[in-house]
């Protein structure tokens, strides 16, 4: 737990473990080469230019959905889009990092 819990704020690490805990579904933002280059194995590819296109499919999966990309900024405006639209999203950061926290 970390100092912010204490005052009911959650870190990223929380949220992702609390998330994964419960189901969640991994979606890397990345375009398809760069998700070819490397990924996190359970992830799914929606590139973040298609990501409102997607938001139906997305939302029959009844699941949080973990967000990543290459750092962080592209996983953040898809978690954006995905909230707009009722989804509930975490921005789960770079793909290495999210990696790491979820191994």
């Amino acid at each position: 737990m970390g100092l912010l819990s204490i005052f009911g704020i959650k870190s990223k690490g929380e949220l992702v473990k609390e998330a994964m805990a419960e189901g969640a579904v991994i979606v890397d933002v990345r375009t398809p080469q760069e998700f070819n280059e490397g990924h996190i194995s359970s992830s799914l590819n929606i590139p973040l230019n298609q990501i409102e296109a997607r938001v139906s499919t997305l939302k029959k999966k009844n699941k949080t959905i973990i967000l990543c990309c290459k750092s962080g900024g592209r996983a953040g405006q898809a978690k954006n889009i995905l909230e707009k639209n009722g989804i509930k999203a975490v921005n789960g950061g770079s793909w290495g990092g999210l990696n790491y926290l979820i191994h």
